[in-house]
């Protein structure tokens, strides 16, 4: 059956999702305030400003199956945070809950950033969410208006998205610098076609008649020091350290993301870790040409 699926905030993510649905059939709008940014990839674009919403008919949004909200700040500061998550995920849920039609379930696309453990303990969708940073704060808002409303809605929390675009770690390696080996920081990671992978598998999960939980916690299936990650990277590309990075004295968090609950629901991970994902990065990206040439 054809679906109709609107991604607000159709960014990175939403363009690979979208693409995915278009893909197996299924109709795409996306929303963003330049959707010029759309043009070639099938998705149908709809230039909207989020604050335009505000007080907003249920005609301000097309109707859809399924809404995916996938929205980034465009800055890191609390205002920006607060605009782009709790204000602007309530005012696209006070459309959709006008329209004759709402939406069979809504996704908002959160952030491990909500919980706030500090000693590598290990964290699932079950575990406090206790943030000290004004990121983590916010996120945790937009869930809850989201958990709380009547609408059927689901939170998705990714750790730390890598992939094409998102190399700043190779980088890093290249340049010689690596992290220490303690104090020990986890690093929780999950490719950015995961991402897309996980909210397209929701999708058809339900539409097959299965019942979804109300978070779920994306992560890939081996949390790794960021050690580790940094001196894998190193070897593969034959890269020298010459200096170490210095961890922060304050750090907003550090844990160990448990994937079990989405791993239940037969999601299979395209890069189970960073390894496979890493690997692909380097071999698109040409780093290993460049590193042999």
């Amino acid at each position: 059956m054809k679906l109709t699926v609107l991604i607000i905030g159709c960014g990175d993510i939403g363009i690979t999702l979208g693409r995915e649905l278009i893909d197996e059939g299924h109709r795409v709008i996306g929303v963003r305030r330049q959707a010029d940014r759309l043009q070639g990839t099938g998705i149908e674009p709809l230039a909207l400003d989020l604050d335009d919403l505000e007080g907003a008919g249920a005609d301000a949004l097309p109707q859809a199956d399924y809404v995916v909200y996938t929205v980034s700040a465009d800055r890191f500061e609390e205002s920006a945070y607060k605009s782009a998550y709790p204000d602007g995920l309530k005012r696209v849920l006070g459309v959709l809950e006008q329209q004759e039609t709402p939406p069979r379930r809504t996704f908002f696309v959160s952030s491990t950033s909500v919980y706030g453990q500090q000693e590598g303990e290990e964290v699932n969708e079950l575990s406090p969410t206790e943030s000290t940073s004004f990121s983590g704060t916010l996120m945790s808002e937009a869930e809850q208006a989201l958990l709380e409303h009547p609408l059927p809605g689901t939170v998705v929390r990714f750790s730390g998205i890598y992939g094409p675009g998102r190399d700043r770690l190779i980088h890093q390696v290249k340049e010689g610098r690596m992290a220490a080996v303690t104090p020990v920081i986890y690093s929780n990671r999950i490719h950015r076609d995961d991402c897309t992978g996980i909210l397209a598998h929701l999708i058809r999960c339900q539409e097959s008649g299965k019942s979804l939980a109300d978070l779920y916690l994306g992560s890939d299936c081996e949390p790794a020091t960021m050690h580790n990650v940094m001196s894998w990277l190193a070897q593969e590309l034959k890269a020298e350290t010459t200096g170490t990075m210095q961890s922060p004295l304050r750090r907003r968090a550090n844990k160990r993301c448990d994937n079990s609950r989405i791993c239940e629901t037969g999601y299979a991970f395209r890069y189970p870790s960073f390894r496979e994902g890493y690997r692909q990065m380097l071999k698109e990206g040409g780093f290993l040409e460049l590193q042999n040439a």
